[in-house]
């Protein structure tokens, strides 16, 4: 079981799925900052400083003891309040379109590269009549 368990670990698709997680993982930390520092900003800005992230329907009671700003998602969801962030899902929602569309990018790239670097197909191969009359051509010639 465990030579079993080597080979597959071994196997190419295993170790790129590995890398790939990994990567995927950094690369979703950069759009994450990309939407949160630059995009969302910048949409609050020309929204007239609409923040989408403070954005939330309260279901629940305040506890007694909250210290807290009422108006602070992340200081009710952390006294556990249910809150219906609605703002939250929306900077989700666009962080995902950007990852999306980058790697709908990246997808094109690749598949541009690949193209310019695949060689020429060879030429086909000509239909029967044509290469028959070619041999007829041919015997002809020697005849005369």
């Amino acid at each position: 079981m465990l030579n079993e368990f080597k080979a597959f670990i071994n196997k190419g698709n295993v170790v790129d799925l590995a890398v790939a997680v990994i990567i995927g993982a950094a690369f979703g930390r950069i759009v994450s900052s990309l939407t949160d520092d630059l995009i969302m900003p910048v949409i609050g800005y020309l929204t007239g400083g609409l923040d989408f992230s403070s954005h939330f329907l309260r279901l629940g009671a305040i506890p007694a003891d909250f210290k807290g700003s009422i108006t602070s998602y992340t200081d009710l969801k952390t006294a556990g309040v249910p809150l219906l962030g609605f703002g939250q899902f929306i900077t989700v929602a666009v962080n995902f379109l950007i990852v999306a569309f980058v790697v709908f990018l990246l997808v094109r790239f690749v598949h541009r590269l690949n193209r310019k670097t695949e060689e020429a197909p060879a030429p086909a191969a000509p239909p029967e009549d044509v290469v028959l009359l070619r041999e007829i051509l041919a015997e002809l010639k020697k005849k005369g």
